[in-house]
């Protein structure tokens, strides 16, 4: 599952506004404020969660769940020095 922290800070990591998450996923604004507004899991339906992490994975996000040692978090596939945007 994916949390609203994990996606403003794929966001932040890319560089994306709201907007341009809600472009490249095809998940109406709103929808998108609504998610981010409220910390923990994402409250939304199946269909809209996929979207937005394949959005996120495509743009170049790993999603990273937590284990005994830490809390999930996001990465870049890419360190930030090598990307060309």
């Amino acid at each position: 599952m994916l949390l609203s922290q994990q996606i403003r800070a794929a966001r932040s990591l890319l560089g994306w506004d709201q907007n341009e998450l809600a472009r490249q996923s095809k998940v109406g604004i709103t929808t998108i404020r609504r998610i981010e507004g409220t910390a923990g899991l994402i409250k939304s339906t199946t269909g809209t969660a996929w979207r937005l992490q394949q959005a996120l994975e495509k743009a170049g996000i790993i999603f990273i769940d937590s284990d005994e040692t830490a809390g999930p978090g996001v990465r870049l596939t890419t360190p930030w020095r090598d990307r060309v945007d």
